[in-house]
């Protein structure tokens, strides 16, 4: 992934979002639960809709106010390239099934695109007050200490994450998937398989962990961390080592000593 030029938040907009975020991450954190909610399909899924609604009830107006003329990707489970100009792709419960299962692995994402390269985000994790925010050409953040991703090159030292994007993909992805940890496992050495994505790129980001790849083009789980990673130092492409934007069909984050292993390893389950 790369920009072209560095990208102009002014003095306000990172703090304006990062406030609009917080503030809904409150909505989220009074929803949650220690225990699952919901028994059937349907119930779950309700569950999971009202969570998306009342986080957007209060977050949509604030984000395009904050940036004038910005547009809004309605639709947080669509993938594919976007329209020219600006727009807020934005998870309101990034890892929503963890949410209503009574799970710790959840945020509230914001992130704006500009012309299908992401530019600026938060990423605010309620339960514990830590918010992660990046700017194209501005570094990466952790509340205020910068982020810098790891510094290992043996592939064989490094603890690498997968998920799925959504349910019901079809079965080619999810065979790939199992083909690919298969692989992962051999060459690497721990994967981690959970959701939600950014819940993982963050920790790619803070050089916790060394890589994370996934075979989809669902934008809101991918922008946040994208972003925070590149800004981190570390290296985001799609799997034909192209640069990743949010028209590449799947993506591989990783520090620049693993990438181009962790590429060639993942080539084989094409």
């Amino acid at each position: 992934m790369s920009t072209a030029m560095p990208f102009d938040a002014g003095t306000t907009l990172l703090s304006d979002v990062t406030a609009a975020v917080k503030t809904a991450g409150v909505t989220l954190l009074d929803r949650h639960t220690s225990h699952a909610r919901g028994v059937s399909l349907d119930e779950v899924v309700g569950e999971i809709h009202a969570n998306d609604d009342a986080v957007l009830d209060v977050l949509r107006e604030p984000l395009l106010r904050a940036r004038p003329g910005s547009q809004w990707a309605e639709d947080e489970l669509a993938g594919g390239a976007l329209p020219s100009g600006e727009w807020w792709v934005v998870d309101p419960a990034e890892g929503n099934i963890n949410h209503v299962h009574g799970m710790d692995d959840w945020a509230v994402t914001a992130t704006l695109v500009r012309d299908n390269q992401p530019v600026l985000t938060v990423v605010h994790l309620p339960l514990t007050g830590d918010t992660y925010t990046a700017v194209a050409g501005g570094g990466a953040h952790l509340n205020d200490r910068p982020l810098k991703v790891s510094a290992k090159t043996d592939l064989g030292a490094a603890l690498i994450g997968t998920g799925q994007a959504k349910p019901g993909e079809d079965e080619r992805t999810f065979r790939r998937i199992g083909d690919s940890v298969t692989v992962m496992l051999i060459n690497g050495l721990v994967v981690r398989v959970s959701v939600p994505a950014t819940m993982q790129l963050i920790h790619v980001a803070a050089g916790r962990m060394d890589a994370f790849w996934q075979f989809s083009d669902v934008r809101s789980g991918l922008v946040a961390g994208a972003l925070l990673v590149s800004e981190a130092g570390g290296t985001v492409t799609d799997l034909s080592g192209e640069p990743w934007n949010t028209g590449s069909q799947d993506f591989l984050a990783a520090a620049p000593g693993l990438h181009g292993a962790a590429l060639k390893v993942l080539s084989s389950t094409a």
